[in-house]
């Protein structure tokens, strides 16, 4: 339990927490695993429940008219999702689906409520997370708005490298997510065939390398030049 206790006081959610208020926290949740490709809600699900991400990954998404999903972002250790129904009761407002092995830490609403209540300095944490993804969805649009594919591809390889990339021994990045070029699209509000394009274009120009589904960063900067 220890262990588990010292885990959540690395996350950035519970950082402003003493001890002992830790070790209370820990008394509430509940750990559940998920495996590749699960999904832990659906959009419109009643929602009891908030979900802090020990281990792994999240994709947040939505439904589209036409039957495929927008990808709003993907959640990685230490960042929270499902606040949103505890808050007003109302139903899920997006699918959550595991992008690898995940490990969560549950809170149901009662005890959410009763600790954030005795605690207020967790309320504020939640509400500079939920503000964090706010801004996100705000910067999804602006992007389809202003940018062309080539740039919010560009953008969105180096947002992903700083969330979930790792740096290997050449100084390159690796993207420690498998994507596939239709989650990519997801993400970029685009076609498939768009970014199989762009993608093939930015190896050939030596900023990017893609084995498995792994992504690997060659030169960040030479991206970053083509966001502007």
């Amino acid at each position: 339990m220890a262990s588990d206790e010292t885990l959540l006081a690395t996350l950035p959610l519970f950082t402003q927490l003493q001890p002992e208020e830790l070790k209370e926290l820990f008394t509430r949740l509940k750990r559940r695993t998920y495996r590749h490709g699960e999904i832990i809600f659906h959009k419109d699900d009643s929602g009891s429940t908030m979900y802090i991400i020990a281990e792994g990954s999240v994709k947040i998404s939505v439904p589209s008219e036409l039957g495929n999903e927008i990808i709003l972002s993907i959640l990685g250790s230490g960042e929270s999702f499902g606040e949103l129904s505890l808050f007003d009761g109302k139903p899920r407002s997006a699918t959550v689906t595991c992008a690898g092995a995940t490990e969560v830490f549950v809170l149901y609403r009662d005890d959410f409520i009763d600790f954030v209540t005795k605690h207020p300095r967790l309320a504020l944490n939640i509400i500079a997370s939920l503000s964090q993804r706010l801004r996100r969805t705000d910067n999804l649009v602006e992007d389809v708005v202003f940018l062309d594919i080539p740039a919010r591809l560009a953008k969105k390889l180096l947002e992903l490298s700083r969330s979930h990339g790792k740096k290997t021994p050449d100084g390159s990045i690796q993207i420690e997510l498998r994507l596939t070029q239709l989650d990519i699209a997801n993400m970029l509000g685009t076609t498939r065939e768009s970014v199989n394009r762009q993608l093939v274009a930015f190896q050939e120009r030596g900023f990017i390398t893609i084995d498995r589904q792994r992504i690997t960063l060659l030169k960040p900067a030479d991206l970053e030049k083509r966001i502007y």
